[in-house]
């Protein structure tokens, strides 16, 4: 593993000396790529720095330990720095496993979320609602921009879906274990005998697809327009200006309405398909390559069940890493960390038992 460690440090100064070579900042394209991985390697570059100072310090005083005429005082002093900087080196070591665990090239991506009434009617409608509200509040808390692509709104103030972008720094990274069925457990408003009501709604976390990532032909698309509406006759649209783009050779049919303008509708509806197409792409890869070994976190079965928002018991259960906690409320408005930290500590787990199998 040290000379893995040397590598990643010598590959860090390669980019810190390219980086101020003058043809090299005025080429965008090698500039960007060079600061990104710059980026990605900043971290893991810290922890090895750290890492060679505390052993250091901990061949140091295993070296002075050795020595003969220390007093009691200067021994004990020692030895508490020997031991203190076996634990650093130990706790360091397994921090620098997982920053060089193979990245998931999709991390840094802007994501695109499409959430889905399942079972449950109007009650599923409402708790569609309640998710957008839930990952509009914890975008906002990371300083993420969202922004709807379309919706369609039911009568009591849900949504029978709704699809929306978050851009942010690492959005996918951390948003990306929300696909799947979330299922909702309350008593709706509408219950005048008081009985838990059992919903369920999908969620869909996308990576926000490039053109050069997926191509797309021309003549595999089949555009309609209509005019938009929304719920009781709201927000109706007098021009033609909500777009239907049809992926023949897949069958995806992706709409945009939210727009007044055509042409703004038409290049959200096709940032939509590049991305369904790509996540496609990536799942059939994925798919192929963990045939042998089941995931215990997912991030693109929409079928599987993977977490219960239980309101009389104020409680949320993730069921892929069986954790429960007793913060609904809090949750519900935002503050998700602690199971989204949970899952991608899961996930790293995971992946370094991988490793050594």
């Amino acid at each position: 593993m040290l000379d893995k460690l040397l590598l990643v440090e010598d590959r860090f100064e390669e980019i810190n000396q390219k980086l101020m070579d003058p043809a090299v900042v005025s080429d965008n394209a090698l500039y960007r790529d060079l600061m990104k991985e710059h980026k990605n390697l900043t971290p893991i570059v810290e922890k090895i720095r750290e890492y060679k100072r505390a052993k250091q310090d901990f061949d140091d005083a295993k070296e002075m330990l050795s020595g003969k005429g220390l007093d009691a005082d200067m021994k004990e002093m020692l030895q508490e720095e020997y031991e203190e900087n076996k634990e650093k080196m130990e706790q360091l070591d397994e921090e620098i496993k997982i920053l060089l665990l193979p990245k998931d090239p999709n991390d840094d991506k802007n994501v695109i979320v499409e959430i889905r009434g399942g079972a449950g009617g109007e009650e599923a409608a409402l708790f569609v609602n309640s998710l957008y509200r839930m990952y509009s509040m914890y975008a906002e808390q990371r300083r993420w921009k969202i922004e709807v692509i379309n919706a369609n709104p039911t009568e009591l103030g849900g949504y029978k879906e709704i699809s929306f972008s978050i851009d942010g720094d690492g959005a996918y990274s951390r948003l990306k274990f929300e696909s799947g069925v979330h299922r909702v457990q309350r008593v709706p408003e509408t219950e005048t005998q008081g009985r838990v009501h059992t919903s369920t709604v999908t969620v869909a976390v996308l990576p926000e697809a490039d053109e050069v990532e997926v191509e797309i032909n021309p003549g595999d698309l089949q555009i309609d327009t209509f005019r938009s509406s929304g719920a009781g006759g709201q927000h109706i649209n007098k021009t033609e200006s909500a777009i239907r783009i049809t992926h023949l050779p897949t069958g995806l049919v992706v709409e945009c309405q939210d727009e007044r303008s055509q042409m703004k509708n038409k290049d959200k509806a096709m940032k939509v398909l590049r991305s369904r197409l790509y996540e496609a792409k990536v799942r059939e890869q994925n798919a192929a390559i963990a045939s042998e070994r089941k995931s215990q976190v997912g991030t693109g079965d929409r079928s599987e069940r993977i977490r219960t928002y239980n309101y009389p018991q104020g409680r949320v259960s993730d069921h892929r890493i069986g954790l429960t906690i007793y913060r609904l409320n809090d949750f519900l408005n935002g503050d998700m960390d602690e199971i989204i930290d949970a899952l991608i500590t899961a996930a790293q787990a995971e992946a370094l038992a991988a490793q050594t199998e």
